[in-house]
């Protein structure tokens, strides 16, 4: 316990230093691991079917956060492109990666395409956290928020299949199998979110405490009742919570903030354990297959799926340089990594050492520079504007919530009046908050970078309240009534 609360405590004060230094913090909990590893402080652990096993515990805890926090009207434009990238873009993905991993490093037919398949999962841990920090537009975040969330399913069964003993399915058979698998998931999620949605707003909890557990019980209930069906329990998990996460449910800041702390302590657990898995000394052997395989992905393999499935979307040159650039990897494929290390595999050794180093070296490369990508293609929303973040509590006796908004350096909301945000009937600013002193505002006072406001709103104009404040945000006192006109670039936290 001792050395459990303090790996918690450094984990916790290396997010300051990440955020500060840009360092993915992935990699500083990776290098945790490996410190307090074999090599290191000597503590040994070879147990690669119990990391699997917790790795996927914690991609359930994580992919349910990311849903939580997806927001339906950003990633509905998105979704027809979104699918084709995590089914036929990961399909493409794994015959090149596989081809450069069998002629560039030698590797045979079957470990090449365990390889390819691994590495072919952008990670949706990695992708969430790093699209909090780089401000794109709707439709290429909504998209690889999508694919990240969809994409893992597909590449769980090619896994699965390549590692199996025996002879390789065909490809037909294969196709079959990971549609109907990621049909039953969608089914699957879809009740669990739906069904959890009616329940938890018709069933008065006695503690607002309750509400996030119930929401993550849905959750896993949705991941452990799609696998039970031979479906994917990965799709079903972040479909049934884009689902809940997208609800009117009671006490959704708690709920927010609850599976954001779970979603940490996974991250932490989970690379902090794949780092004792590794040992620094085989590593080092593996170090220029690892970087020719990931010029191969980064440089060839993902741009070349990138453009082929999103041609019919007819997006823009310099969308998908961006999307191209932003297939992050991170702790999905080194734990995929460990399904032919459970199984046996010749080899499977190996492919785990060189997807670890790769997952090192490109988040170290992607990661950081994805800002500056972002702004040489001119897609960092080059108007400066920040969104507002917006809570909403409910007041259920009351009828009523209590939304609260920062206003951030950057938003258009500077300069106007609260009588110029002309909020719908029903709605009122009650409290402003300045410099740490609070005063109740008069019509006429006039908004600044830095307050925080406190609207009061009835059930019946919340949402459109929200939608108004957002779109002054963005445009300022001359945004279109109700914010109407923007709605589709609204994004809460």
């Amino acid at each position: 316990m001792l050395v459990s609360a303090l790996v918690l405590l450094v984990a916790v004060a290396a997010v300051r230093l990440s955020s500060r230094t840009g360092l993915p913090s992935l990699l500083i909990y990776l290098g945790i691991g490996l410190v307090i590893g074999q090599d290191g402080l000597g503590v040994e652990f070879d147990n690669a079917e119990l990391t699997q096993v917790l790795g996927y515990a914690a991609l359930v805890v994580i992919l349910a956060e990311g849903g939580l926090g997806t927001k339906w009207r950003q990633i509905r434009p998105a979704m027809p492109a979104a699918a084709v990238l995590a089914t036929a873009g990961v399909a493409i993905s794994v015959g090149v990666t596989a081809a450069g991993a069998h002629y560039l490093v030698g590797l045979d037919w079957r470990p090449a395409l365990i390889m390819g398949a691994v590495v072919s999962s952008t990670d949706a841990a990695a992708v969430f956290s790093v699209l909090r920090k780089v401000p794109l537009p709707p439709r290429l975040t909504g998209m690889l928020e999508a694919e990240s969330g969809f994409n893992d399913a597909p590449v769980v069964i090619l896994v699965v299949a390549f590692a199996s003993a025996g002879p390789m399915e065909s490809w037909y058979v294969l196709v079959g199998q990971i549609a109907l698998q990621l049909a039953i998931g969608l089914a699957v999620g879809l009740a669990v979110g739906k069904l959890g949605e009616y329940g938890l707003r018709q069933v008065a909890l006695p503690a607002s405490g309750l509400y996030p557990i119930a929401v993550m019980a849905l959750c896993v209930l949705a991941y452990a009742g799609g696998a039970l069906a031979q479906g994917s329990g990965f799709l079903a998990v972040y479909v049934s919570a884009v689902v809940l996460g997208n609800s009117r449910l009671p006490h959704r800041p708690a709920t927010r903030g609850f599976a954001d702390g779970m979603a940490w302590i996974a991250q932490i657990g989970l690379f902090v354990l794949l780092g004792l898995l590794a040992t620094p000394s085989e590593l080092l052997r593996d170090f220029w297959a690892a970087l020719a395989v990931g010029l191969v992905l980064t440089l060839v393999a993902r741009p070349v799926s990138v453009v082929l499935c999103t041609l019919p979307f007819r997006l823009p040159w310099r969308e998908q340089t961006l999307m191209s650039w932003a297939g992050l990897r991170g702790a999905v494929p080194i734990i995929l990594a460990t399904i032919p290390m459970v199984g046996q595999v010749e080899g499977s050794r190996r492919i785990f050492n060189i997807v670890f180093v790769l997952v090192v070296v490109f988040t170290l490369l992607q990661g950081p520079t994805l800002p500056w990508v972002a702004r040489r293609l001119g897609l960092d929303k080059a108007d400066g504007t920040q969104d507002l973040d917006i809570e909403s509590a409910p007041l259920e006796r009351l009828r009523g919530h209590l939304i609260a908004v920062s206003i951030p350096d950057g938003s258009r909301m500077q300069g106007v009046e609260v009588a110029e945000l002309r909020l719908p009937k029903g709605a009122a600013v009650t409290l402003v908050v300045r410099e740490g002193s609070s005063f109740v505002p008069s019509p006429s006072t006039v908004l600044r970078h830095g307050d925080e406001l406190l609207v009061v709103a009835t059930d019946a104009v919340r949402d459109a309240a929200e939608r108004r404040l957002m779109a002054v945000g963005r445009g300022g006192k001359l945004a279109g009534w109700l914010g109407t006109a923007g709605s589709s670039a609204l994004r809460k936290s």
